[in-house]
């Protein structure tokens, strides 16, 4: 209980605030031991032309005039209060390979969406961003048609405009492969975002204050872990790919009508394991996943607390398990849209807070099944508009009536075989993170 109020006191401290606010600073990399000094000015694009492939360049405090092109291997560096300004275009534009960009800030940029305007804009292969801090753009990190690219360590503070839609994503992957982006602090963006793009590993970022805390699209093989998303409307959703895990993630306090913690759509081989969702309208969220018949996705060991739906299934699923998951303070277990069921999916040895069997063998299994049945689940999943009911003393009355009546007993919407009478012991906390 200790660990889970900490928890929630982070995760109340994570989300409070307006508009985005600039996070703590964090110290630049190291600067370089040797390194061509260019002064603060309009001289850098000129320093970048005349340098040799390899080259280090030093930025020193001050601000310095974009937007810049580099196209050749060099290395970047500037403290914190080294400032680029531009506002047009993309303020800096990387090509080629092996540029690194280091500690320094950009602050600015054009303004059209049709252009991808953004403060660091990467093409090619082996670029490292690390330590860059990203304000006032439209879009923050982009990295378009590239290879083994590392995003490690910047802060990406986003406009903050209450239309969610007219804001830039903070990090954007688009056809890019084998590549990592870690320990990077977003707020106030629309979205992380990772489309067309396989083989890349999101680790240990936080997203706040935004839309999508991490969005795929047609992206298979990923991996995200170790991440906080507090405060989205969204916190990870997976469209149109196969083989992405989750892994010991905190997904918390996604609100509004559309809040999900995790979202699945036509996506398979899934693995989502040791999750935390707290305090987010829907916790799981599927639609036709797994869509491939040869695909499946396991959930695994995940705790999904305080939601007004753990887990809400489009329709009728198959080929899912859901096992030695941790389901308690929610408003309902299971709903389902249509008609449909959670039938199809395997349900086997998951804590349910409501659970009343017994044990008398003592392997701390219940010796009865658990079944959720609930009539005004089973309404709203086939008239949604009665959402606008929940919790209402008369959906309360409905659910006295699917209790005493006959004629108007729920059907069977899951059932698990084997409920655990407590909690399996998590792996991992939301503050691990921070000890890492």
């Amino acid at each position: 209980m200790r660990t889970l109020l900490r928890s929630l006191l982070w995760i109340a401290a994570a989300a409070c605030g307006g508009g985005p606010t600039e996070p703590a600073a964090r110290p630049a990399p190291p600067r370089p031991a040797a390194g061509q000094v260019v002064p603060p000015g309009d001289g850098l694009q000129a320093a970048i032309a005349a340098a040799a492939p390899g080259a280090t360049l030093l930025l020193e405090p001050g601000e310095y005039t974009g937007p810049i092109v580099i196209d050749r291997p060099l290395r970047l560096w500037g403290p914190a209060t080294a400032v680029l300004h531009a506002s047009e275009g993309s303020t800096m534009r990387v090509r080629g390979s092996g540029v690194t960009l280091q500690g320094f800030t950009i602050v600015g940029s054009g303004q059209r969406f049709d252009l991808m305007d953004g403060g660091v804009h990467l093409e090619g292969e082996h670029h490292v961003v690390e330590g860059v801090t990203v304000r006032e753009t439209l879009f923050g990190i982009l990295a378009e048609r590239c290879k083994h690219a590392t995003i490690v360590d910047n802060t990406v503070i986003g406009t903050g405009l209450p239309a969610m839609g007219l804001r830039g994503d903070a990090i954007r992957l688009w056809e890019t492969t084998d590549s990592e982006v870690r320990g990077n602090v977003v707020t106030g963006a629309r979205d992380v975002v990772v489309w067309y793009s396989s083989r890349n590993r999101l680790v240990n970022n936080t997203v706040t204050g935004s839309r999508y805390g991490t969005h795929f699209m047609y992206s298979h093989e990923n991996v995200v872990e170790d991440s906080h998303y507090v405060g989205n409307e969204v916190g990870v959703f997976v469209m149109y790919s196969h083989d992405v895990a989750l892994r010991r993630n905190l997904l918390a306090k996604c609100g509004g009508a559309a809040g999900i913690g995790i979202g699945l759509k036509e996506a398979g081989n899934l693995r989502i394991e040791d999750n935390w969702l707290l305090a987010n309208t829907t916790g799981i969220y599927v639609d036709h996943s797994p869509l491939d018949p040869a695909h499946d996705n396991r959930y695994l060991r995940n705790v999904v607390r305080f939601a007004e739906t753990a887990v809400s299934l489009h329709a009728s699923v198959q080929r899912s398990e859901f096992v030695d998951n941790e389901f308690r303070d929610n408003g309902a277990c299971v709903k389902v849209g249509g008609q449909g069921d959670a039938m199809g999916c395997t349900f086997a040895g998951n804590y349910y807070d409501t659970y009343r069997g017994y044990d008398f063998d003592g392997d701390g299994r219940g010796d009865v099944p658990f079944e959720f049945r609930r009539l005004s689940t089973q309404l709203e999943g086939r008239y949604p508009e009665l959402a606008l009911l929940h919790g209402a003393p008369a959906m309360a009355m409905v659910d006295l009536v699917g209790e005493v009546m006959p004629l108007f007993t729920p059907r069977r919407l899951m059932r698990d075989e084997t409920p655990r009478l407590q909690p399996l012991a998590a792996t991992w906390t939301p503050e691990d993170k921070h000890a890492r």
